[in-house]
C-alpha cells in the first residue's frame, strides 16, 4: 500500500493534479468541451512584446481623403482590430529523409625485443625465463559499423477561424485560433497563435499559416484511444528515475 500511495503521489506531481483529476471527472462518459470564452483570460495567454519602431505621426492634409501613412482608401472588410475574426490555412507538409553510414576498421601489431643490451641481455633468459628479442609483442583489432535513418513524413491539412486578440505599435496584429472537435468519445484539439501583418491577410480574409511568424500550432487529442498511446504514470517515472 506504502508502494501504491508513492507511485500516485509521484504520478500526481508529475502529471499535473488538475489533468488527473480532469480525466479521473470524466471516467465512463466522453472527454467535455472547453468553455467559449475570451482567449485572454487562458492562463497560458500572455501579451506579446517585441521591438517595435518609433510611431509615426500623422498629419491631416487640407482639402484631402487621403491621410499620409494609412492603410486602406476604401473601407475594407478584413479584420483589422482586436475582436475581429480571420481564418487561418494550415498546409503543412513536412517529409524527411536522413541516413548516415559509418564504417571503421583498424588493424595494430607492436612488438619490443632487447637483442643486445651491452651484454646484459644473456642475463634477461635467467632471470625471467624470456627470450630477451622477443619480450614484448602486442596486437589489436577494432571494427566500428554504424547504421543510422531518419524518416519523417508529417502532413496537417486543415482551416480554422481566429481571433485578433492584440495590436502592436506598428499595426501588426496577434491572433489566436482554437478549436475542438469531439468524435466518438475522441477528443481533437487545434490550437494556433502567432503574429500577422494586416498586408498578409487576403481579400477574403484568410491567412496562410507560413505567414504567421512567432507562429505555434499545436494538434492533438485526448480521449480513450489516446489515453492507450500514453504510457502510464507509473512508467513514466520509472523511465525518469531508473539509469538503465
Amino acid at each position: 500500500m506504502r508502494h501504491t500511495a508513492f507511485l500516485l503521489a509521484a504520478a500526481l506531481s508529475l502529471g499535473g493534479c488538475s489533468d488527473f483529476l480532469t480525466r479521473l471527472s470524466e471516467v465512463g462518459g466522453p472527454p467535455r468541451l472547453t468553455p467559449t470564452g475570451d482567449p485572454t483570460k487562458d492562463p497560458s495567454w500572455h501579451p506579446v512584446s517585441l521591438p517595435m519602431p518609433p510611431v509615426p505621426q500623422m498629419h491631416a492634409a487640407a482639402d484631402s481623403l487621403w491621410r499620409p501613412g494609412g492603410r486602406e482608401f476604401f473601407k475594407d472588410q478584413r479584420a483589422h482590430a482586436v475582436g475581429d475574426v480571420l481564418t487561418i490555412i494550415i498546409n503543412v507538409n513536412d517529409v524527411a529523409n536522413e541516413m548516415n553510414n559509418t564504417s571503421v576498421t583498424r588493424n595494430a601489431n607492436d612488438g619490443m625485443g632487447m637483442p643486445n643490451m651491452f651484454g646484459l641481455e644473456k642475463s634477461i633468459p635467467h632471470a625471467i625465463q624470456a627470450n630477451p628479442a622477443s619480450l614484448v609483442a602486442t596486437n589489436s583489432a577494432n571494427g566500428n559499423v554504424t547504421l543510422g535513418q531518419i524518416q519523417r513524413n508529417e502532413q496537417v491539412t486543415t482551416s480554422l477561424a481566429g481571433v485578433i486578440t492584440q495590436m502592436m505599435p506598428n499595426g501588426n496584429m496577434v491572433v489566436v485560433a482554437r478549436q475542438q472537435m469531439r468524435v466518438n468519445g475522441e477528443m481533437r484539439d487545434l490550437t494556433v497563435s502567432g503574429i500577422v501583418r494586416p498586408e498578409d491577410i487576403a481579400s477574403d480574409n484568410t491567412v496562410q499559416h507560413n505567414r504567421l511568424a512567432e507562429a505555434r500550432i499545436v494538434y492533438g487529442g485526448r480521449g480513450t484511444l489516446s489515453d492507450q498511446q500514453v504510457p502510464r504514470y507509473g512508467q513514466q517515472l520509472l523511465d525518469v528515475l531508473l539509469p538503465f
